[in-house]
């Protein structure tokens, strides 16, 4: 729905496209033509999930019921599911629509450690929640706000990732810079693009968090972060930045251990100029080679669709030839790598049915096959491909046949 009529207005006058288009995410939530992720006292399902394999291969999902994030496992590689746990005993919101969702991720040492955002009572702003289980998931400390900044103001969209060494990175959207260049201009002429890239670091197993660090000014509002951990320790991040002046591409730098954050390298350059947020995150991975290889959506006047591209390893120059993935109704794709093999997967959505889709390369993105993997008649999330012992799987959660897991090469 609002992604349908996003692609349709990107084609018309941008002031008329800018006023419709911001109406309607008001109204939906930023929500897709195949998400129906509302309250559930409502009568509708929220969908949003995500899911990790473990070192021993098995499978952690999380979701939300009500005011709580369940978390579910699988040692079957997601034919079969335990029954649900609540990570959080006490509940409060949560956040479970389009890029916001709980998120899971595993220690060195078998940690699970779990995110979600809370909704205060404004609209649009949140806490960055978090909770850890140090015993294979049979009990999770009680929850905490990850960021220092405690203004009712947008901390939202969450990622996070482990290093190889152990350190846990969050990362989330932060509005704070923006309402202080408000504030110093006393509400006149205060002119701030987006929002900001916040993170924060544990060293100690989620026990204590080091931040708020500021990775970058001027990103979008609203979709997902990519973060990539890399062989030194830091984090390579890849989010929908805003530049000057309105333009909605791609923009990577590093978040490094100790807090810093290195210089903002533009990724794509589809010349996307738009005034709100379209919901929709890029994905990021490394293949054996040291490239990277990425994947985005954009509606820019260079090109218009769902991409895929490789970048340098540390992502200058920004992406090279980018691929189409999928066709005209493609959305929230999402990638994976090992060793020369990438697969990517995304859902399409033919006027009746959502289709699941992979698309394979195992020669590091020269040359690729597809392949339809499922396909529902109902809601659905957004795919997930997930990787273990170079072993890819497609997670995906539908309100008609519950998780799903694809291997996407039998």
């Amino acid at each position: 729905m609002v992604l349908k009529l996003l692609k349709a207005l990107c084609t018309q006058g941008a002031a008329v496209a800018a006023l419709l288009l911001a109406c309607a995410c008001a109204q939906a939530q930023h929500a897709d033509h195949a998400d129906h992720r509302k309250d559930a006292t409502r009568g509708r399902v929220e969908l949003a999930a995500s899911a990790a394999f473990d070192a021993q291969g098995v499978l952690w999902a999380v979701s939300k019921s009500g005011g709580q994030v369940m978390l579910r496992r699988s040692a079957d590689a997601g034919k079969s599911w335990s029954a649900p746990q609540p990570v959080n005993a006490v509940p409060e919101g949560i956040g479970a629509e389009g890029d916001a969702r709980p998120k899971i991720a595993l220690g060195v040492k078998g940690e699970l450690y779990v995110t979600w955002t809370k909704p205060l009572s404004k609209p649009y702003t949140g806490e960055i929640r978090f909770a850890r289980s140090l015993d294979g998931g049979k009990s999770f400390s009680a929850p905490v706000t990850v960021h220092a900044d405690r203004q009712e103001i947008t901390h939202r969209f969450d990622a996070l990732t482990v290093t190889r060494d152990g350190k846990l990175f969050i990362a989330w959207i932060d509005k704070r810079d923006g309402l202080a260049a408000v504030k110093n201009k006393n509400g006149k002429n205060a002119h701030y693009r987006g929002a900001a890239v916040y993170f924060a670091v544990s060293d100690n197993q989620g026990a204590s968090f080091r931040g708020d660090f500021k990775l970058a000014d001027y990103s979008c509002e609203c979709c997902r972060i990519a973060m990539l951990p890399r062989d030194d320790g830091n984090v390579l991040a890849l989010w929908r930045h805003v530049f000057e002046p309105n333009v909605r591409d791609h923009a990577m730098a590093l978040m490094r251990a100790d807090g810093s954050a290195g210089a903002v390298r533009r990724a794509t350059f589809d010349e996307w100029a738009l005034d709100v947020c379209p919901h929709h995150g890029p994905s990021l991975a490394a293949g054996g080679d040291g490239r990277l290889h990425a994947v985005w959506f954009t509606q820019g006047n260079k090109r218009a669709g769902v991409y895929y591209g490789r970048l340098s390893a540390n992502g200058e120059g920004g992406v090279d030839t980018p691929r189409r993935v999928g066709g005209d109704s493609a959305e929230h794709a999402d990638l994976a790598a090992s060793g020369t093999r990438v697969v990517v997967v995304w859902k399409e959505f033919d006027g009746m049915r959502s289709r699941l889709r992979a698309m394979i390369s195992d020669n590091a993105g020269d040359s690729w096959r597809e392949r339809e993997l499922s396909a529902t008649a109902g809601a659905s999330d957004q795919p997930r491909v997930l990787e273990h012992g170079g072993r890819f799987y497609a997670f995906w959660n539908t309100q008609r046949e519950g998780f799903t897991t694809a291997a996407v090469m039998p």
